[in-house]
């Protein structure tokens, strides 16, 4: 299920009542946290913290930090820098005695109880916009 939005308020407007209350609980969890400088928007389909592009850009394109969607299976909480998801993200999830289900930089819930609602905010806080851009700097050398 793609979401073709344009704006946070019409990207809530396309998905089932109780998966807006998920993903709007989760919004306010990352906006509560997030670095400041970091900008909402809507990107791919999902509601995405970005780098403003006039702080820095890839090929004219935003970098996203953190992205949440609304799949057609599940929602997805989209940890953008970083792939793979962390080690110690990965030890706190699964001793919160939470399922994890992942991608290579996301992780898969069908409700707010398949999350350890108490370790979002240490990974939201991890990053200043700089220390991102920094983050991408360094792993761009890895690969020239």
């Amino acid at each position: 299920m793609r979401i073709k939005a344009n704006s946070i308020e019409e990207n809530l407007s396309q998905i089932s009542d109780d998966r807006k209350i998920v993903i709007s609980s989760l919004r306010k969890i990352i906006l509560d946290n997030l670095p400041k400088g970091y900008k909402e928007t809507v990107q791919y389909g999902a509601i995405s913290f970005i780098v403003p592009l006039e702080k820095f850009s890839i090929n004219g394109q935003p970098i996203a930090y953190i992205s949440i969607a609304s799949q057609k299976n599940y929602m997805a909480l989209y940890l953008n820098c970083y792939e793979p998801i962390p080690e110690w993200f990965i030890k706190e999830y699964k001793a919160s005695g939470k399922k994890l289900d992942t991608g290579k930089s996301c992780i898969w819930f069908k409700n707010l109880e398949n999350l350890p609602l108490d370790i979002i905010p240490k990974v939201v806080t991890l990053h200043s916009v700089d220390e991102l851009i920094d983050v991408y700097k360094k792993s761009q050398k890895k690969i020239e």
